[in-house]
């Protein structure tokens, strides 16, 4: 009998997991497994289905799919993660990779190139689209380009939240942590970023595109 690998899919649109289920699904050695429209049902879907790939949007209404990225690692080291979004900024690609992901592909590429991307991630192979790989080689040579990646992980996540108009409250229960360490990493930010205030913040994030 065929063995096939494990997919957990992770995205907030039931039209679109549906979508890419069909065609995931018609290869003889892939199978769904389960499927999570928020971050916090992927982290337990993940803990009891244990799938061989997750094959996750950033876009998530509630933690980012970044900070998942983050905790899953750390759950467990050997995690195989495909990012699979819509955004093709070179930094999203980055603090992806950093967190722990294996794969990125952009839902603008070819379906070939989702699918190869699910077996070279079951490989434990890294992999990226070819529609940002240029940009993103260029934005790791030349890192003084690309202030935020500057930023770990949890901090670009809670930049995102900001810029999303969340509170230091509403973050925190979103990623469990304080108030408080929201507002010491609202600092870190800015200081990293060489502003200093939120106006300039503001501005920064739209000339660095993530806005």
């Amino acid at each position: 009998m065929l063995d096939k690998t494990r997919l957990l899919l992770v995205d907030d649109h039931a039209v679109v997991r549906e979508g890419y289920r069909r065609l995931l699904e018609s290869r003889p050695d892939l199978t769904i497994v389960g499927e999570a429209a928020t971050a916090r049902e992927a982290f337990e879907q993940y803990r009891l289905l244990a799938p061989d790939v997750l094959v996750l949007d950033l876009g998530l209404p509630d933690m980012g799919g970044v900070e998942l990225i983050r905790r899953l690692v750390q759950r467990d080291a050997g995690v195989r993660i495909l990012v699979f979004t819509m955004h093709r900024e070179p930094i999203f690609a980055t603090q992806a990779l950093r967190a722990g992901a294996l794969g990125y592909v952009t839902k603008s590429s070819p379906p070939e190139v989702m699918v190869g991307a699910v077996y070279q991630v079951a490989a434990r192979r890294q992999v990226i689209s070819p529609d940002i790989a240029p940009d993103l080689a260029l934005a790791l040579l030349d890192r003084s380009s690309e202030p935020l990646a500057e930023l770990s992980p949890r901090e670009f996540e809670i930049l995102r939240l900001l810029l999303d108009g969340c509170s230091a409250e509403d973050i925190g229960t979103r990623l469990f942590i304080t108030a408080k360490t929201v507002q010491n990493c609202h600092y870190q930010i800015k200081a990293k970023l060489g502003v200093r205030s939120d106006i300039e913040l503001t501005r920064a994030a739209i000339k660095l595109g993530l806005i």
